[in-house]
């Protein structure tokens, strides 16, 4: 029986596999992608027998393909804290969802697993900018301020890696950054040792200080936006740009605008972390929207509906 692993090209999706694989080590097929490549399952062709998970993949965006796998006699375990529209109910499918705000998938998953593999869902927490999140969770493994440090840049630049419109964007295809970090059972040894980590440092340290150097196009009370360039280092950047600004000013909302190559832009929203609400309810006013609560984006978003985005993005965060 083939096992087919479907995981979001993020921190999150790939810290979650990764718990699971270090709990069941076992070889897979490996479908994922950049981390807005949301209908991943579209790409699975599976048959009777065959065991699926699914990680960080929201299912209200795979439903129809969902539906077709269990159909076709596949057992799908689906671990996510996207909303999910409708839950199927099915025999042969294993939900584990949870779209509280302070939730991620590696803490699903870790969950499952009773905290055996804790160090790698802290690290995923810190990568979906869920701090405190990853602070609470990492207070029975009794770490020193700096080992918790390095934990949260571990966790910044997997994620980083997930951001692109394509492979091309990124360092590292998804699949392959997770063969890098398979054979580390223990974090703190991937980063002490693995060059994929030592290149994805770099890489977010050059692409970082590029956007800070960018000032908001919009400044109110109730949140800020940016405008970033049609370029790699800004596509790479845009949503751990958008994380970082959230951190600096918690008390306000953050939009990032990447320009997209052929028109139009990237969109990443980030509620204020003191309210981790609306983000979701901003995006999915928008073709191509969607996330949760805390954080979502727009993969195309028209240039002639920039202005809309702009006024209902002060409307709802005001």
């Amino acid at each position: 029986m083939p096992l087919i692993d479907v995981f979001n090209g993020d921190a999150d999706g790939l810290c979650a596999l990764h718990q699971l694989r270090l709990d069941d080590p076992t070889d897979s097929i490996l479908v994922t992608g950049p981390k807005r490549e949301i209908g991943l399952l579209k790409r699975v062709e599976a048959r009777a027998g065959d065991r699926v998970t699914v990680l960080d993949v929201a299912l209200s965006k795979n439903r129809e393909a969902l539906d077709r796998i269990l159909e076709a006699g596949a057992h799908v375990r689906y671990f996510d804290h996207h909303q999910p529209g409708d839950i199927p109910e099915h025999p042969r499918f294993e939900p584990h969802i949870d779209t509280d705000a302070n939730v991620c998938t590696s803490l699903l998953v870790n969950r499952y697993l009773q905290g055996r593999h804790l160090p790698w869902a802290v690290a995923a927490a810190f990568g979906d900018n869920l701090a405190d999140a990853a602070r609470q969770a990492a207070i029975s493994l009794n770490l020193t301020p700096d080992r918790l440090a390095q934990l949260q840049s571990l966790g910044e630049c997997l994620n980083y890696n997930g951001y692109g419109e394509t492979l091309d964007d990124l360092f590292y295809d998804p699949a392959e950054l997770y063969r890098q970090v398979r054979p580390f059972a223990d974090p703190f040894a991937f980063i002490a040792e693995s060059s994929a980590y030592r290149t994805l440092l770099a890489g977010y340290q050059e692409d970082m200080a590029r956007a800070l150097a960018v000032d908001a196009v919009d400044a109110r009370a109730a949140g800020r936006i940016f405008m970033l360039p049609a370029e790699k280092w800004a596509r790479r950047i845009s949503g751990v740009f958008g994380n970082r600004l959230a951190v600096e000013s918690p008390a306000q909302a953050h939009a990032v605008l990447t320009a997209r190559p052929d028109g139009g832009y990237v969109v990443s929203v980030r509620a204020p972390l003191q309210t981790k609400s609306g983000a979701d309810e901003l995006c999915s006013q928008f073709d191509t929207g969607g996330g949760r609560k805390g954080a979502a984006g727009i993969n195309h978003l028209p240039e002639s509906e920039a202005g809309r985005f702009i006024a209902r993005f002060f409307e709802v965060f005001n």
